[in-house]
């Protein structure tokens, strides 16, 4: 008679092995869209300053796209991760919790350099569908996370509240991080024909800074993807209780 196997072993050897592949291939994706993005503002675009000037801009794509697509897809994951499906959610919810403030924090900062240098040079606010998209991600964003901490953090609501309102939460999560990535997408877009409009090489033409741009862009599509499908593959989602606390063999090695 081999070693007995129980569901909840099976569940954490069946997830486990493709999860942390592809966890580390979020992780470099998500490195590669930051430095990217960095790049990008530093080779091509001057660097950084807090000034006021198109310096100070370079900030607001650096720091949204870590905010609003790397570090918010990394906490949208934490309860995907085999080991928060066993013992106390508590310590989960605090890492959820703790990466998503990371996230918006960062997300802040780059609305602020961008609000900077719009009004010290005398450029409207708000005009955009890139600015539309972005801000009403932003405010979701804001919502969503005020909403988590008061009713999952915090232990006064009711299993029955927290039933009611996980499907709204999760779907919210979802479309955060599509929004986000859509106006990642438009902003790199309006960023290019900006810098491009007046140059010897149009955007049309796809210099050397179009083609990096684009392919910072797709980096970023290709991440968000991947981070929407761990969230909706069922074979990764957290189990009910009932299922992890039944002890049943389910398989028997060696038989």
């Amino acid at each position: 008679m081999g070693k007995n196997f129980s569901v909840e072993e099976c569940l954490n050897r069946m997830a486990s092995g493709w999860f942390y592949l592809s966890c580390l291939v979020l992780g470099s994706l998500g490195s590669m869209c930051i430095l990217f993005t960095a790049y990008w503002m530093q080779f091509w675009c001057g660097g950084f300053a807090w000034d006021g000037s198109t310096h100070t801009f370079n900030w607001h794509p650096v720091l949204t796209v870590a905010g609003m697509v790397v570090f918010y897809g990394a906490g949208s994951l934490v309860y995907r991760l085999p080991q928060s499906w066993l013992g106390p959610k508590l310590p989960w919810k605090l890492l959820h919790a703790a990466l998503h403030l990371m996230a918006f924090s960062l997300t802040v900062v780059g609305l602020v350099a961008v609000f900077k240098f719009h009004n010290h040079n005398h450029i409207a606010n708000l005009y955009s569908l890139h600015s539309w998209l972005g801000i009403t991600a932003v405010f979701l964003f804001a919502c969503q996370w005020f909403l988590g901490f008061a009713i999952f953090l915090l232990p006064w609501a009711s299993l029955w509240l927290r039933s009611l309102l996980k499907p709204i939460h999760v779907f919210f999560g979802a479309s955060i991080l599509s929004l986000s990535i859509a106006s990642v997408i438009s902003g790199i877009n309006e960023k290019l024909f900006f810098t491009l409009k007046n140059a010897t090489k149009p955007y049309s033409s796809l210099p050397s800074q179009a083609v990096f741009a684009n392919c910072t862009g797709m980096l970023v599509v290709t991440f968000g993807l991947l981070v929407l499908y761990i969230l909706l593959a069922s074979s990764w989602k957290r189990p009910e209780p009932g299922i992890l606390t039944d002890r049943q063999p389910l398989l028997h090695d060696g038989e």
